[in-house]
Order: structure tokens, then sequence, then C-alpha cells
């Protein structure tokens, strides 16, 4: 059987969200209020989100029901393919079997449309006219766009500053749905004034972007703050990912034993590894591999403690793996996996070492994404390009019959301009000084 493809129908799409923390051998840290020092209550939030968004935060229950008007929706992409890397086998000549899980055929050419038509939905319901998020690579601000024009909702992004001019073609995606786009840091808010203030030029960082939209949603009561990662429930509806994957290896007659995503805030990540957790737990020998960059090594570097999700210190506290919420990464160009910390849940399963992280060099990720552009013909965003150089060196190293499964979680045909300059030279390493990453995890706050 050639599993070049494997591809499911309609009745396939998931009914139900994996809930993973419901099947936990430990309980998740709870998120601190940080003027009471005392866990999250339920009310703390409801400013900012919807209830039903809020029980699925903290919920317990294993399957949470996706309503139907979800997978109608779903249905213009979802099932996503599963395709088998042969070329890409072939130019490594390798004994490994690898495969990657094709959500680039969503709508906006990323698996971040699988939450944001969800929070866009629950939303809706809840009565709210717009909602405000942040945007790194404008990946998650082109889904939420998307999302909102499908119902007929406002939207604000604050775009990276950095990303703002790097990728102008996602900002053009986002004004499309109708979107209002402004770069962070930006003179509308009073953290990013606060911040232009103290640095004029300042190019911006997603703890930045994430203080504007949250302050914007919390002065504004027909508007609520939509997130693109980090938080239980975002990770939640990515699970629509792996839960498809198990029935394609299952098709396909594999068993994984490498499973491998890029990591930023965790929502990719989590969306294919979660429902493969207690099989890990189970069999130690599924490796399942987190892959960030050196320049925003978070997991590889970062202090496993509670901290801020901005910059401003408007969000709750979470104990994750962070660089310190004043970290301001450089400007790399996998502008998606540019934040400072990554997903409480993803960071409890790393402490305890259920799963296993890794770090690269942009230089090196980009040979990686160009090799399997020219082997599969599909270009991967940089950010997807980084989970494809570690299943490359996998298949080099490991030269056994292995099968390795990456999540490809989006195109890069946005990202053009960032392929021209690695093709012609221009593009640089860029790993983070430790001594920066220690000045900036001084600014922790004093809680534990």
């Amino acid at each position: 059987m050639e599993n070049l493809k494997i591809l499911l129908s309609e009745k396939d799409i998931p009914h139900s969200w994996y809930n993973l923390s419901a099947d936990l051998p430990f309980r998740l840290p709870p998120p601190i209020n940080p003027a009471t020092k005392k866990p999250l209550e339920k009310k703390d939030l409801s400013a900012i989100f919807p209830d039903v968004l809020i029980e699925q935060e903290v919920s317990q229950k294993k399957w949470i029901e996706i309503p139907a008007q979800i997978r109608d929706i779903y249905r213009l992409w979802r099932p996503t393919p599963l395709r088998r890397a042969r070329r890409l086998e072939r130019f490594l000549k390798t004994k490994a079997r690898i495969y990657y899980k094709d959500e680039s055929v969503s709508p906006t050419g990323s698996h971040k449309t699988n939450t944001a038509v969800a929070q866009a939905y629950y939303n809706k319901k809840a009565g709210i006219k717009r909602l405000a998020t942040e945007t790194g690579a404008g990946q998650w601000g082109a889904a939420l766009s998307f999302a909102c024009n499908v119902f007929s909702l406002g939207c604000r992004v604050y775009m990276v500053k950095v990303s703002f001019h790097q990728k102008p073609f996602r900002k053009s995606l986002m004004h499309m749905w109708g979107s209002e786009v402004i770069a962070s840091p930006s003179s509308l808010t009073e953290s990013g004034r606060r911040i232009l203030k103290e640095d004029p030029h300042c190019q911006g960082s997603l703890g930045i972007a994430i203080s504007e939209a949250v302050e914007d949603a919390a002065r504004n009561k027909d508007t609520n703050y939509s997130l693109g990662s980090v938080l239980n429930h975002v990770l939640l509806h990515q699970t629509v990912i792996g839960l498809e994957l198990k029935k394609q290896l299952r098709i396909a007659g594999e068993k994984p034993d490498y499973l491998i995503a890029c990591v930023g805030g965790g929502s990719n990540f989590g969306g294919i590894a979660l429902p493969f957790i207690k099989e890990k737990i189970k069999n130690d020998k599924l490796q399942i591999i987190a892959v960030e960059p050196s320049a925003c090594p978070s997991l590889t570097k970062g202090k496993y403690c509670y901290d801020f999700g901005d910059t401003a210190m408007l969000t709750p506290l979470l104990k994750m793996f962070t660089l310190g919420h004043n970290f301001i990464p450089a400007g790399i160009h996998a502008g998606g996996l540019r934040y400072h910390g990554c997903s409480p849940l993803v960071s409890a399963l790393a402490s305890k070492e259920i799963i296993q992280s890794r770090a690269y060099h942009q230089i090196e990720v980009f040979k990686a994404a160009v090799i399997f552009a020219q082997t599969e013909g599909i270009v991967p965003a940089p950010e997807t390009a980084h989970a494809i150089k570690a299943a490359i060196d996998i298949a080099k190293n490991d030269n056994k019959e292995k099968c390795i499964v990456l999540n490809f979680s989006g195109h890069g045909f946005l990202d053009l301009s960032s392929y021209d300059k690695f093709l012609s030279g221009e593009l640089k390493n860029y790993a983070h000084p430790l001594k920066a990453i220690k000045n900036a995890l001084k600014d922790l706050p004093k809680f534990s």
C-alpha cells in the first residue's frame, strides 16, 4: 500500500473535542489571581471570555461535544489529509516512514482556524459584538478574522510590529475578512503608550500585543478577548487534529514512533499530541517532540514557574515554562513562535518529561523547509519548518524502519519574502544570550 494520502470522509470529523485534563494522572497547577494570590475563579475571567469558554477552560469532562454549527463550518476543510512524504524519504535515503498531517488546507492556511471558528461561535451566542486579539506572524489574526466574518462579528487585531512589516499579505487577508489591524505596540492603549514611551522604536512582542488586546476587551462592554494559543480551551479545540490522525494511522496500519510539532504557545503541538498522551504514558517508546526556535527557547532554556501571560501584567498568573513576561525576542521570521511562555498544559507535560523539546536556529530551519518544498512541492510556514527540521534529523540519525509523524501546521505562501531573504543569504541566526534570559527572569512575579 502506497499510503501517499490518507483521506477521511465528512462523517469522520470528530463529534467531540478531547480534554486531556480529565485523563491526566496528576492535577495541573491552577491559574492564580495576581491580586488575591489565590486560585482563579470563573468570575475573574467573565469580563473578557464568554461563560462557555470559561467552563471549557476548567472542565474535567473527558469529551466536550462540538456544536453542529461548528462542525458544519469545519466541513469546509476537515477532515484534513494525512500525507506520506515518500519523495522526502527517498531524498534522505532513509528507511523511516515520514507522514505529515496537512492543516494547511484550511481556508486561512493553518491549524489556527480550528479554534477561531469555535471561539467566534461561542462569543456570538453570548451576544458579543466584537473580538480583540493579538497575532504574531498573522496566522491567528487571519484565522480569527475569517471566523468573525462568518459570524458577523467585528474584529480588531493587534499585530506584533516586526511581523506587521515583515508579513504584509497576512495583513491583507485580515483586511479582506473585515478586520482592523493595528501595529503593536500602538498608541491606542495605555499599555502600548507606556511601551512606546520607554522605547519609541520597539518592534513588539506577543506579550505586548496580548496586553493591548486584553485592555481593549476589558474597557469595552461589547468586546471580548480571543486567544490563539496557550489556554486549555484553545488546545481543546485543536484536538480535532490528533483525533483524526488516530483514525488515519489505523487505516495506514501504522503506529507512530515519533510525533513532532513546532511549539510557541502550544496550540498546534497540543492539537496533534494531546490525544496520544495516555498512550505515551503507557508506552515509553513513543517519543513526542516539541520544536522551538533558539531565539525564543521557552521550553529548552526557560524556567517552570508562575508568570504573567502578557507584558503589562493584566493576565492571571500561569505556571508554565517562561522566559519572563518582559522578554522581547529577536525579529526572527517564525513570528508565531516568538512568545515568552508555553501553554501550562504542555509545560506540565514537559516538566514531567512526558514530552521532549529541542531548539533550532532559523537558517537550518529554512534549509529544511527548502528541502521539503523541493521534494514534496509544498512550501511550509517558517513555524512549521521547525517540525520538518526535527523530522529530517530523526530520519537521518535513526535510520531504521520507524514511523515519524509531524504536524504540518501551515503553508508558507505568504512568507515568501522570508524565503527570498534566506535564498539571498540575508538571514542570520540568533540565539538569545543566556545573560539576557536571566535578566528577563529577574522580573518574575514574587509568587511560588
